[in-house]
């Protein structure tokens, strides 16, 4: 693995376009749960779909109700080694974007200013009304969760929900469109707890590749583009990620 991991640091210290690809992988080392593993949230909770969350208060309630078990895990979190390694490439100017599923804003705490990180599932911590688009007060909304409203409604009559990709939502246009923008322009892409399962984000290494970009993957589990990539390393991604920073 040793020289798999001096292969990775070599080429990001080429320092061309560097983008980092994270999945939920990288921060269940922080406590958080991963989607599909087994125990994970889709093992616990069915999820609730956009089309139900729009036409029923019943369905609001209890996508709030698992909202509130689920963000005070988040609330706990810390970034794990993994994503500070992240944080110290950009601190080195060796990182131009993080490109994420996760909705959990720990690229965020770690360091990681916002106009390097491209949400793609959006952000659990952000409220946004369904209605006029405004983002909410996050703690105003708690403090009514907390108080019995099972379903708070912005001022405007529109429904709030925390501002991430539900099943049968649209994804945002605009952060794919950057995200695809990045991945076809980058020299060096990684990979980094994600199966590249969910589309449009599993196109992204695709594209990179296209690109003749030389393409990393650090996941425990298998992924569909294992057999395109430069350097495979089936391992936890904070360990990984300080090794291949410290060889930099």
């Amino acid at each position: 693995m040793n020289e798999i991991i001096s292969r990775i640091a070599s080429k990001i210290k080429e320092g061309g376009n560097n983008v980092v690809f994270t999945g939920a992988g990288i921060s269940t080392e922080s406590g958080i749960p991963d989607y599909r593993s087994q125990g994970g949230i889709w093992d616990k909770f069915r999820p609730v779909y956009f089309d139900e969350f729009m036409s029923s208060r019943e369905a609001r309630a209890e996508y709030w109700r698992r909202w509130v078990e689920l963000y005070q895990g988040i609330l706990e979190a810390k970034p794990n080694s993994a994503h500070l390694a992240l944080a110290d490439l950009h601190a080195k100017g060796l990182l131009q974007a993080v490109v994420t599923q996760n909705v959990d804003g720990l690229h965020q705490d770690s360091g990681l200013p916002d106009d390097r990180i491209i949400e793609l599932h959006g952000n659990t911590r952000r409220i946004r009304c369904m209605g006029c688009r405004r983002i909410a007060s996050l703690e105003n909304v708690r403090d009514r969760l907390a108080s019995g409203d099972p379903a708070p409604d912005c001022e405007c009559g529109g429904y709030l929900k925390p501002d991430t990709i539900s099943f049968g939502q649209s994804m945002p246009v605009a952060e794919v469109e950057k995200a695809v923008n990045l991945s076809r322009k980058s020299d060096f892409f990684m990979v980094v707890g994600s199966t590249l399962l969910v589309q449009p984000a599993a196109q992204m290494p695709v594209y990179a590749k296209q690109n003749g970009a030389f393409l990393a993957i650090v996941n425990l589990s298998d992924t569909p583009c294992d057999s395109m990539c430069d350097a495979l390393i089936r391992e936890k991604a904070g360990g990984v990620l300080q090794k291949i920073v410290a060889e930099i």
